[in-house]
């Protein structure tokens, strides 16, 4: 691991790096963080001393428990839903826990088919209905989705299309009434059209949306760039403004730069690629219930899981494998834009990322 530059950071910041490096020196560096589960997208939160996981299996979704994020991979994975109505492919559940029930939100169809789909249980691995559609505003391809609450408004996030065909996947943002129902219109917040985001396309993607809230409160939604079929998948963040609207592009400020991923080329300077994983992706913050207003303080490490391919292996689909890590806030980072409407720079908090 190297150590990022520390230019801006606090004594305190820099004597957790060099702890959480030190504690990293002596890991199996071709498995370091490699779990035994085998796919992609995970999902994970915590309630109390338990670990919650969802998984597609294609056709259906398991959930697994267990005492801590490595320990997943051998707890019993069960079976909570099945595609009986024969939707069709069942992609990346996000599980969410609201008012003391647990809501999994994945997506399902065959090619442009795909749209959001929720089901809800009052316990994480039994219980769950019949599938809801969701009736996203305008109702267009959409894949990744995930609920979050921000001053007091629920909100979801997904991935899609602007329109009916695949030309790039798009973040956009909705207001939700209740867990189960979007309310108003959808509002995009990032398009993959900066040049690190547009190494690998056909199309260009802006995937995976993860949200947080910072230690000063501000919203953070972190997101996959670059086509997830290669290894110059990675991670990059949009900062919601202080005061900002969530629903107004131009209140949203792009990383200059991938956060998380293996090829230096793509890196936000002052942000070193991987050491054993390539193309990090697709990731989930494990919360306490999922709740961003859990969010971790400035100063320590917290979990994080991700998927990726370790080095030396080819880089497919197929090779994906479930990585714990962990992430803390890095403050005084400044995100630079040009041409478009509102200040040109915004300064705050970001995201390190390790393995």
């Amino acid at each position: 691991m190297r150590l990022p530059r520390t230019s801006g950071i606090t004594a305190f910041a820099l004597s957790v790096l060099l702890a959480l490096t030190m504690s990293l020196m002596t890991a199996p560096s071709a498995q370091a963080g490699q779990t035994g589960i085998r796919g992609a997208d995970p999902s994970v939160l915590r309630v109390g001393g338990t670990y919650i996981s969802v998984q597609s299996t294609g056709a259906g979704i398991n959930v697994r428990q267990a005492s801590s994020t490595g320990g997943l991979a051998s707890a019993a994975a069960r079976q909570v839903w099945s595609d009986t109505g024969n939707l069709g492919e069942v992609w990346a559940p996000e599980i969410v826990r609201d008012g003391g029930r647990y809501y999994i939100y994945f997506s399902a169809g065959r090619g442009a088919a795909h749209r959001m789909y929720v089901i809800s249980s009052a316990t994480p691995d039994s219980g769950y209905g019949a599938a809801t559609k969701l009736a996203l505003p305008d109702d267009k391809w959409a894949i990744d989705g995930t609920l979050f609450t921000f001053n007091g408004q629920r909100w979801f996030v997904w991935s899609g299309w602007a329109g009916t065909t695949n030309v790039e996947q798009n973040l956009y943002i909705a207001r939700m009434s209740n867990p189960t129902t979007p309310t108003g219109g959808r509002y995009i917040i990032s398009q993959p059209r900066e040049s690190w985001e547009r190494v690998v396309g056909n199309p260009f993607i802006n995937e995976g949306p993860e949200a947080i809230k910072d230690p000063n409160g501000q919203l953070h939604i972190t997101y996959s760039a670059n086509g997830s079929w290669s290894e110059q998948y990675c991670i990059a963040e949009l900062r919601l403004k202080a005061g900002g609207d969530p629903t107004y592009v131009w209140d949203w400020y792009k990383s200059n730069g991938c956060l998380f991923g293996s090829n230096r080329a793509t890196m936000m300077a002052g942000w070193d690629p991987t050491l054993y994983v390539n193309g990090p992706g697709h990731h989930t913050f494990v919360l306490l219930d999922g709740d961003i207003a859990t969010s971790p303080p400035a100063g320590p490490t917290f979990p994080l899981m991700y998927h990726g391919v370790p080095k030396g292996t080819p880089y497919s689909w197929e090779n994906r494998s479930w990585y714990t890590g962990s992430f803390c806030w890095w403050g005084n980072t400044t995100y630079s834009r040009a041409n478009v409407p509102g200040a040109n720079t915004d300064t705050g908090w970001s995201l390190k990322f390790f393995e």
